[in-house]
């Protein structure tokens, strides 16, 4: 009961609002850890699971509820409240007041605001339930790859989801891992940490538990305090959550980057751009045909119906849901191949990405790093120069990479640790950054010597040693020696082996005062070869590559030979290759040519990875980088679609927008493949309505202007563009041809103008000769005489007659315009839709023909029965449609690359 009094006592501290409370963060940055710890209700030892469940139900989960975007009712806003709903809406209300409210008792019908409302219904919860279940499906596959945390609970580690912290927690750090919630540290040990995604700062700072504020006011740079989002860099720490979810500092961060609206990609951006463009269509031409059909036909009430119909008509209201289900389904099928989904709106700049960048290492080669040699300075192997690197690397907390864990690994087979262990003691470590491109420890010997022990990259140890140990001698470090350790380097280079240096001095500091400016006057001491062959793979994953328009480009912290050597081995050009220096010294124009150039860049830093990622997309490349690392966390915000794998460190995992289960461009291929088919199958709907629209628009448009009487009644346009959408709903479920597959496509609008004017004229043609034909031939057949010399009943029954042929030419046209359009060949003789597609364009198409033959439902939408031999007419135009389309396509794309 105690502990749970002294919970509420804290709730009273830190808002429920999701307020950040900087008082308590104050009081807690000037307090002891004990006292902290007490106030939290929690020691060292962590909590104990009753204390968990009292936190939790206190506070609530670890999530910052004012940015989730995944509830129900969110979801039900964001389906109801499109662009085209808003507009179907509204004109739904207009057709209220004009069909029903301003019109006399025995005129009144809703039947047109009925079927309008059916159609904001239908695509309103069909997008509500895909959103649904895309946030099901997002978090199912998410929960493979979720971020964890380390923590200590009933006085034992435990690994759990960042969402179960609670206050009172706490948590165990290391180098790679992502602060789950605000923190108050209790140990630290050479813990350097990268506060970017709060205040925009990327150099990595030392925290201290042991340390107090100087400055109270800017508490973003407590030495004591770490916040959500912070990464750490280096060394290891422990401390215990004083705050989670909104009421931390990067849930109010957050909740105003929500509220100010996140970064748009360009999917985003296209949909908005085709979006605008289809609303202008309607909110011109709805109103011209108002004014033709007001003047032609003097009720201007009747043009006002007919006018929302036809703006109804020119909605393709269908858009969002077609769109979501698309992303819906290349997402699951994503996932079937092994990768993961996070941000849905990813998949399309995936699969427009024309360039790739990513390092070598894992991507090329094998991720299996070996520790091939351990040689002296005469390229001899040397106990003492293992045992060094064996101190170096299993003392150090920092970013322990493949290569350590090769030495520790080896040296666990060929050393005696144990003695090594005994023997030495850590004292201190200088971390690796990556500046420096070194890392130091300081041992102390049993004699009770301390020694600085430092390995790195050549250029970089080779700067900071003065002397070298040659034949157990120490010798003054001389040119023509240094000129041999980059020669010997460079041949190992070439053997495909990466090697790094090492060093070592006495260090009389004390104890915690190490620091970089203590890497100087090294006695240089060996070279540590290690070996990271390709993957068997890697040489066909870069042809397909290559073969699907994307351009594979290597960013390397690595040296120049080794990269070569790897890449000569996988098939990639390794004649030009820049250094990060070269980068460095380089103007922005100078850059903006390096980059297209060159396919390979070593020695980089992750300013330099970020730099050159800024330069493509500058020359209009839409850019994917794939990083595991830390250093690769900036690089992967600056890309257009950032990709990351299941076992990289908890930032970059968090940067990432699509995660691999597994690190091969395989896969990699294959999930560009599915984000050109979901771009496909999108811009597929999108120019088949557009150009359907247009067409429909111009026959409306002509026969306002000829015909005596309205060419279609305003229910039989909505029950057409009903049947039409519904079908649509099929799209997602169409295939693309590989040859659409193997080019990456970016979003524009530049083209669509032109897809609508060459391909709408085509189907309206046919519905000019379907004018010309009712109303000349079958209508005067059936009635017995031509429309003007009928009696008004006779002419009643002219307009049924014309409205009925036309709504079943017409929607047999609309279907088959999808299979028309869908691809360059023929359709059903060079190309065929899917099932799922023939069924649902013919079954819709087949299923409106038959409205005819309901009696009750012929009498409400007024349609009359046919002879059998207008329909032998309608076959017989489709087949001519089809026939003028296929030779409009030719013509289109005598000057146009592409037809979807």
């Amino acid at each position: 009961m105690e502990k749970k009094a002294q919970m509420v006592k804290i709730n009273s501290h830190v808002t429920k609002q999701g307020a950040t409370n900087t008082r308590l963060v104050k009081q807690i940055a000037q307090e002891e850890a004990a006292a902290t710890l007490a106030r939290l209700g929690s020691d060292h030892g962590g909590l104990k699971t009753d204390q968990v469940d009292q936190a939790r139900a206190a506070y609530g989960p670890n999530r910052i509820e004012g940015h989730r975007k995944d509830s129900r009712l969110r979801f039900l806003a964001e389906a109801f409240l499109t662009p085209f709903t808003i507009v179907l809406l509204f004109l739904a209300t207009l057709s209220l007041f004009a069909n029903y409210i301003f019109v006399p008792a025995p005129q009144k019908d809703l039947s047109t605001v009925i079927i309008m409302v059916v159609m904001v219904l239908i695509s309103g919860l069909t997008s509500f339930v895909q959103n649904v279940r895309t946030s099901n499906a997002v978090d199912k596959l998410l929960s493979l790859v979720s971020v964890n945390a380390t923590v200590m609970r009933d006085g034992r580690e435990e690994e759990i989801a960042t969402s179960e912290v609670v206050v009172g927690d706490v948590v165990v750090l290391s180098a790679g891992d992502m602060v789950p919630a605000d923190l108050r540290l209790l140990t630290t040990r050479d813990l350097f940490c990268s506060s970017s995604s709060l205040n925009g700062e990327s150099t990595p700072v030392e925290k201290d538990a042991t340390s107090k504020p100087q400055d109270l006011d800017d508490y973003l740079s407590y030495p004591n305090v770490l916040y959500e989002g912070t990464t750490v860099v280096s060394g290891s720490g422990t401390g215990v959550v004083f705050a989670t979810g909104d009421s931390t500092v990067f849930g109010r961060l957050a909740r105003e980057i929500s509220q100010e609206g996140v970064k748009q990609t360009a999917f985003d951006k296209g949909m908005k751009d085709i979006s605008r463009l289809l609303i202008t269509m309607t909110l011109i031409l709805a109103p011209v045909v108002f004014l033709i059909n007001g003047l032609t036909k003097g009720n201007w009430l009747d043009a006002l119906i007919f006018a929302i119909a036809t703006a109804v008509g020119l909605t393709p209201e269908m858009l969002p849901v077609i769109v979501t289900s698309n992303l819906v389904k290349g997402s699951v099928e994503m996932s079937k191949h092994g990768t993961i989904v996070k941000k849905m709106n990813s998949i399309q700049n995936f699969g427009s990405a024309d360039v790739l960048c990513t390092d070598k290492t894992g991507t090329l080669t094998q991720d299996k790093v070996v520790l091939e040699r351990h040689y002296n300075l005469d390229l001899h192997e040397n106990p003492g120069i293992f045992e060094l690197a064996y101190l170096n690397s299993f003392y150090q907390t920092g970013m322990q990479d493949l290569m350590d864990k090769a030495i520790v690994q080896a040296a666990q087979e060929e050393l005696d640790v144990s003695r090594i262990q005994k023997d030495y003691v850590k004292i201190d470590e200088v971390p690796f950054d990556f500046t420096r491109r070194r890392m130091s420890v300081v041992v102390q010997k049993s004699d009770g010597e301390h020694v600085l022990v430092t390995k790195g990259a050549a250029e970089e140890m080779l700067a900071a040693c003065d002397r070298a140990e040659i034949d157990g001698r120490v010798e003054a470090l001389t040119d023509e020696r240094r000129k041999k350790v980059l020669a010997d380097i460079e041949e190992m280079n070439e053997d495909g082996l990466r090697v790094i240096l090492i060093g070592y001095k006495s260090d009389n500091e004390p104890a915690g005062s190490a620091t970089a400016a203590d890497e100087d006057d090294l006695i240089l001491v060996g070279y540590l070869a290690f070996l990271d062959p390709p993957k068997e793979s890697t040489r066909e994953a870069l042809q397909d590559l290559e073969s699907d328009g994307i351009k594979v480009k290597i960013l390397t912290g690595d040296n120049a030979a080794v990269t070569k050597a790897v890449c000569k081995r996988v098939g990639l050009p390794a004649a030009k290759v820049y250094t990060g220096s070269q980068l460095e010294e380089a103007s922005e124009d100078e850059l903006a040519g390096m980059v297209e150039e060159c396919d390979i860049f070593v020695k980089l830093s992750p300013e330099l990875k970020t730099r050159i990622i800024t330069a493509l997309k500058a020359k209009g490349h839409i850019v994917g980088y794939m990083g595991d690392g830390i250093n690769d966390a900036p690089a992967m915000k600056a890309a257009d679609v950032s990709v990351s794998v299941d076992t990289a460190v908890d930032i970059a995992k968090e940067s990432a927008d699509i995660i691999l289960l597994h690190k091969d461009l395989r896969i990699l291929e294959n999930a560009v493949r599915i984000g050109r088919k979901v771009f496909g199958n999108t811009m597929k709907y999108i120019k088949i309505t557009l150009s359907s629209n247009f067409g429909n628009i111009l026959s409306i448009l002509v026969a306002s202007c000829f015909l005596p009487f309205l060419p279609m009644l305003p229910l039989q346009l909505l029950v057409l563009d009903l049947l039409y959408g519904t079908s649509c709903l099929s799209i997602p479920l169409d295939s693309m041809p590989d040859s659409y597959v193997k080019t990456p496509r970016a979003w524009t609008t530049k083209k669509l103008p032109k897809f609508m004017f060459c391909f709408g004229p085509a189907s309206s043609l046919f519905d000019v000769i379907t004018f010309a034909l009712l109303y000349f031939c079958v209508c005067p057949a059936i009635m017995g005489g031509s429309f003007t010399g009928l009696s008004p009943a006779g002419q009643m029954g002219f307009m049924v007659a014309f409205h009925t042929g036309w709504f079943i030419e017409s929607l047999w046209t609309q279907e088959m315009v999808i299979h028309a359009l869908r691809d360059r060949g023929i359709p059903f003789i060079q190309q065929r839709a899917t099932t799922p597609v023939l069924a649902a364009t013919i079954g819709a198409a087949a299923f409106g023909t038959c409205l005819l033959y309901i009696p009750a439902v012929a009498r409400l939408l007024k349609f009359t029965l046919l002879p059998a031999g207008y329909l032998l007419l309608v076959a017989l135009l489709l087949v001519c449609y089809i026939a003028v389309t296929s030779l409009v396509k030719r013509f289109y794309l005598r000057t146009e690359k592409f037809l979807i």
